[in-house]
C-alpha cells in the first residue's frame, strides 16, 4: 500500500482559519521603511512592529550579541502575538507566511527560535519550531 502522508504536509487537518493580519498592517509600512532607514529609528516610530524588532534582532545577531538579539526578538514575538489574537488567531492554527503581512511575526518568531538555540535554550527553541511547523509547513523546509 502506497504512503499517502506526502499529501498531508502543508495541509490544515484542525480546519481552523488562517489567520491574515490585515493588508494596512504596520509591518507593510515598515517593511518600505526598512529599506532605506535605520532600523532603530522605525522601531522607535513603530514600537508595535514584529518586522521592525525582527530587524533589529538580526542586525544584533550579525555582530555577535546573542543576548540582546534575543530580547529584540522576544519583543517582535510578543508584539506579533498581540496583533494575531486582535485578529481573530485564537493560538492555534495556519498563519500563511504568503501573506505579506504576516512575515514580520514569522520573521521575530524564526529570530527568537535562533536565538533561544544560540544561548543554549533547546527547549524554547524547539517550541518555536513547532509553532512555525503549525503556522506555516513552507518555512522549514
Amino acid at each position: 500500500m502506497a504512503d499517502r502522508t506526502e499529501n498531508l504536509v502543508g495541509r490544515n487537518l484542525l480546519g481552523i482559519p488562517e489567520t491574515r493580519l490585515p493588508e494596512d498592517f504596520v509591518d507593510v509600512q515598515v517593511a518600505e521603511e526598512l529599506v532605506d532607514q535605520d532600523p532603530r529609528e522605525v522601531v522607535a516610530r513603530h514600537l508595535d512592529s514584529p518586522l521592525a524588532w525582527a530587524t533589529l534582532a538580526e542586525d544584533a545577531l550579525s555582530d555577535g550579541d546573542d543576548i540582546t538579539a534575543y530580547a529584540y526578538a522576544r519583543t517582535g514575538y510578543h508584539r506579533g502575538l498581540d496583533a494575531l489574537r486582535r485578529h481573530g488567531w485564537r493560538g492555534q492554527g495556519p498563519i500563511p507566511a504568503s501573506h505579506a503581512p504576516n512575515r514580520g511575526i514569522l520573521r521575530a518568531l524564526a529570530m527568537l527560535g535562533e536565538t533561544s538555540r544560540r544561548l543554549g535554550d533547546q527547549a524554547e527553541a524547539d517550541r518555536i519550531t513547532d509553532f512555525l511547523r503549525e503556522a506555516d509547513p513552507t518555512l522549514l523546509g
